[in-house]
């Protein structure tokens, strides 16, 4: 399962499947990630959050203002010990 485009993630439970079809994801022969250890993937993330404002700027987007930036950070945390 592809995990689709995240511009189509409109809800707690859009994103909750958006997460689980990464991870389905992961592993595919046929489309490796580059970032496929969990220390690469969030290498990655982190500094993809700190250059995000230049890839909104080269699609013509502003960096969106209200992002729930909180439930992110709480949904990672959480992640290290949920089961």
């Amino acid at each position: 399962m592809t995990p689709g485009s995240p511009d189509d993630v409109r809800s707690r439970a859009e994103l909750a499947a958006f997460v689980r079809a990464l991870r389905q994801d992961l592993g595919r022969p046929e489309q490796p990630w580059e970032n496929a250890t969990l220390e690469d993937f969030l290498s990655a993330l982190a500094s993809w959050i700190e250059d995000s404002g230049g890839w909104y700027r080269r699609f013509g987007e502003a960096l969106p203002a209200d992002g729930d930036w909180t439930f992110f950070a709480r949904a990672l945390d959480a992640a290290t010990v949920y089961e």
